[in-house]
């Protein structure tokens, strides 16, 4: 193993005493008056002036929006989860000191030779196939050749001309996140996925001084790219983001983009709607325009604000009569324009050719049937079955539960769900309906907000399943009140052991109904405090003002006895009369 030490160089600050200017940063504070020869009706017409000038904005983009059309395809480079980097043994972890990480062949030491490391083929299989993709039995890599400090071969070992898996495909619905335009479901194909080892990390110190970081040199990568089928920014995003989660789902990846384990390049083209179609540099049919690449995108609103910059800066390029080049462009977090960093590099640039020092990768059809066999359910498909007949839950609940701790939560809302039913099964049939979305929301709200508050990580330990359920059963046989059980979910969270009958029993919480003269009694103590709202709800019929006497209803009887619906009806009854009530 080489080590590099880290090196500074000539990184220099400013001297103490210079001055620095923060420019204007004053507030004038002093009452505003208006200036000579306005009038409200000067003001007035300036604000129409505003509001027309946006409107003819918004008009003007729908023009646009109308007249051009955006086609956007992605490639996303993410690392794999494995011990040892691509070509050499040396580990891949990339948070030790830096440059100690690093094998002979990571540097291009003159005379050291690739060894392909099997184990990394594994997380790359898996992504490919929860990719819907068809897995090559014979591939092989190539050198990709370009100058880069952060690459010290003068090549990038990839596969480029025949990947280990083509032809697959990402759908996304509504819940992804997809643009309204785009209807409820698109499907996205995957041209390629392909092997290939990442480059050194470089951190610039400006003026003139960049340091390398070479742990992260031949760290295995997976490079995916989609075909040119996108056509909204926020689709784009929704399809980097569903890309993410699902090679996290399968254990391919272990950090997305807000850990720098993801990044992806967009490619974005213009073409005016109805032209006619061609050949484009894609290889298919249909026309596009001239795209541009933006490169090292490191999160989602990067990815969606990227390309509505570069969308806007390609219209107004082709409105004036300009001509797109082709670019590869950089992006800032929190700019508005994309910015040009160099000419477009193309297949010849590049001199693809064959590795002479790798031999064909070979991949057994039983080992892929393995590995098949052994991916977890997709979440479309478990997001299918919350919001189907079984659970019936609604898509904001199935969402987190599936995407909240790597289906942690929802493995535990499975177990609430399986001892509820069997708690219930005494009950009658249809009075057991609805336990499913009961059980999310306590998974969810209740238990979860506690989490919230205390600022606390998922801990399926705090609250057993069994509680929980137990919890919930006592609900629904009205055994305590809801105020009750969210009382005792807080005190099983806070660390009492207890049973939940024998907590409910000691600590005198089993609801003790009360009697009709009871809630009579209660109610006529409520009505007389405010005689006001109570002509108020019979001669103008605001009946959400019941809701006040409820609470105070709760509030005057013993603590845990009385029933929220019990309380409304009896107060209907004696403020409206029997036949309103």
């Amino acid at each position: 193993m080489v080590i590099l030490p880290l090196s500074f160089g000539g990184l220099s600050t400013a001297h103490p005493d210079e001055p620095v200017s923060f420019g204007s940063v004053l507030t004038d504070l002093s009452p505003r008056v208006a200036r000579p020869g306005t009038t409200p009706e000067t003001a007035q017409t300036k604000c129409e002036g505003v509001k027309s000038e946006k409107r003819q904005r918004r008009e003007s983009e729908e023009a646009s929006r109308q007249k051009w059309e955006l086609t956007v395809g992605i490639e996303i480079h993410a690392q794999l989860n494995t011990e040892n980097k691509l070509f050499s043994r040396a580990p891949t972890s990339s948070t030790d000191l830096p440059n100690s990480n690093v094998a002979l062949f990571d540097l291009a030491f003159p005379g050291s030779q690739p060894e392909f490391q099997v184990p990394t083929l594994l997380p790359a299989l898996r992504a490919a196939l929860a990719l819907n993709c068809d897995i090559q039995p014979v591939s092989r890599f190539d050198r990709k050749h370009y100058f880069y400090q952060d690459q010290p071969a003068g090549y990038q070992i990839t596969q480029y001309y025949e990947p280990f898996a083509k032809n697959g495909y990402v759908d996304l619905f509504g819940y992804d996140g997809i643009a309204p335009e785009d209807g409820d479901h698109v499907r996205i194909g995957i041209k390629q996925v392909q092997l290939e080892q990442d480059t050194a990390k470089s951190q610039e110190y400006p003026p003139s001084t960049q340091l390398l970081d070479f742990n992260r040199v031949s760290h295995p990568l997976v490079e995916i790219i989609t075909m040119p089928q996108i056509h909204t920014p926020a689709t784009a995003a929704a399809c980097v983001r569903k890309i993410q989660a699902i090679l996290q789902s399968c254990s391919a990846v272990t950090t997305g983009m807000e850990l720098g384990g993801l990044r992806a390049d967009v490619n974005v083209s213009i073409r005016q709607r109805g032209e006619a179609e061609g050949p484009h540099q894609y290889g298919g049919i249909g026309g596009l325009g001239q795209r541009t690449e933006i490169k090292n995108l490191s999160s989602f609103k990067a990815v969606e604000d990227a390309i509505i910059a570069e969308k806007n800066r390609q219209i107004a390029v082709l409105e004036s009569g300009g001509v797109v080049e082709g670019e590869t462009r950089g992006w800032t977090i929190g700019s508005t324009e994309t910015r040009k960093l160099r000419g477009k590099e193309g297949e010849v640039d590049y001199r693809y050719m064959p590795d002479p020092d790798l031999p064909p990768l070979l991949i057994g059809a039983d080992l892929v049937s393995e590995l098949a066999s052994t991916l977890p359910t997709s979440s479309d498909e478990l997001i299918g079955l919350l919001t189907g007949k079984e659970y019936g839950l609604s898509i904001e609940d199935a969402k987190p539960l599936v995407e909240l701790e790597d289906g942690a939560r929802l493995e535990y809302y499975q177990d609430v769900v399986d001892i509820l039913h069997d708690q219930q099964q005494d009950q009658d049939p249809t009075s057991r309906g609805g336990l499913s979305r009961v059980a999310g929301n306590w998974v969810l709200h209740e238990l979860g907000g506690l989490l919230t508050k205390a600022g606390l990580p998922w801990d399926a330990d705090r609250v057993s399943a069994l509680s929980l359920a137990q919890i919930i059963d006592h609900v629904q046989r009205k055994r305590i009140t809801g105020p009750t059980a969210k009382q005792v979910l807080a005190m099983v969270f806070d660390g009492d052991t207890r049973a939940i009958p024998q907590l409910l029993e000691e600590e005198n919480l089993l609801l003790r109904p009360l009697s009709r003269e009871e809630y009579v009694a209660l109610a006529e103590a409520a009505i007389s405090q405010n005689p006001q709202m109570v002509e108020q709800i019979r001669t103008k019929n605001q009946l959400g003002k019941l809701g006040w006497f409820v609470g105070q209803m709760m509030r005057m009887g013993e603590k845990g006895r009385v029933e929220a619906p019990r309380a409304d009806a009896i107060l209907r009854e004696l403020i409206l009369g029997p036949s309103r009530a």
